[in-house]
């Protein structure tokens, strides 16, 4: 699997009653793939994995499948509690064909750097498939420090990072490491001209559920040496992407379905839905982005 464009991790859309619209998914899996991505991804954070049951996990992990089989690279987020968890989420996507693995530390239990370093490389001896360590201290409550990033990266099947802490400084210090056969990956959307500038080419973007095409063409502008158009194409995005990234990420980007003609349906508690004022705050800004 080549760590190169633009990966999307799918928003989950909702039927009236709260389950899995798997019609509305695999309608938005097929425009995803005509906007160009290199990859979807099933069961991120913008996809609210972390509220499903296990057979809404399958049905989304099958209806991605179905779409993008041997046309996109697909790949799985198998974050977990527990080490023995995403063991068994990595050798459910091994069944259903997928591509890659996306992982994080386990969430709430806060362990230690080598608690860490042996979470990845019990659940990278596990499975044969590629493994993007997911690197999101705010969300997750544990940094993959840098010294235990060049150890993991020392793991034939472990094969790069999304590096999302918000510190740019971590991310270029991990390029210019220039670590054999393992690649940083942009995971913070306001930073990505800073990711391409410095020579990065794959993106994992939440914030590709709104704009996809125009994601897929700062790669291209950047692989061509045309950096005047990666900042004017993020310049237009930006005020979307940083108003997303302020807060409310993920109603936001379900929100934003509706661009592709999609109908996203409700959030997933725990989160609370936009208010009419918030959704017409972030309509406004949606409406007055400039291509």
């Amino acid at each position: 699997m080549k760590l190169e464009g633009v990966f999307v991790p799918m928003i989950t859309p909702s039927t009236r009653d709260g389950g899995v619209d798997t019609q509305a998914l695999a309608k938005l899996a097929e425009h995803f793939i005509a906007q160009g991505v290199t990859s979807l991804i099933a069961c991120g954070t913008t996809g609210e994995y972390y509220a499903f049951t296990e057979e809404e996990r399958r049905q989304v992990m099958e209806t991605i499948a179905a779409v993008g089989k041997g046309r996109v690279s697909l790949v799985a987020g198998i974050s977990a509690f527990s080490t023995q968890g995403s063991i068994e989420r990595a050798k459910q996507a091994e069944e259903l064909g997928y591509d890659g693995l996306m992982l994080t530390a386990p969430p709430y239990c806060l362990p230690s750097q080598d608690g860490v370093i042996t979470h990845f490389r019990e659940v990278a001896a596990a499975t044969p498939l590629p493994i993007i360590m997911y690197n999101f201290p705010d969300r997750v409550g544990v940094d993959l420090e840098f010294d235990t990033v060049v150890e993991l990266a020392k793991v034939p099947n472990i094969v790069g990072i999304k590096e999302s802490s918000g510190d740019f400084g971590r991310a270029l210090a991990l390029i210019q490491a220039k670590l054999p056969d393992f690649e940083v990956v942009c995971g913070c959307d306001e930073q990505a001209a800073d990711f391409l500038f410095w020579g990065v080419r794959a993106w994992i973007s939440g914030s590709a559920n709104v704009f996809p095409a125009e994601q897929v063409a700062m790669i291209e502008a950047a692989k061509a040496g045309r950096l005047d158009e990666v900042r004017d194409l993020l310049s237009a995005m930006y005020p979307v992407i940083h108003d997303m990234e302020s807060s409310d990420f993920n109603q936001k980007a379900k929100l934003a379905a509706k661009r592709h003609g999609i109908e996203p349906g409700e959030i997933r508690r725990p989160l609370a839905p936009l208010t009419a004022g918030q959704a017409q705050a972030f309509q406004q800004l949606l409406d007055a982005y400039k291509h």
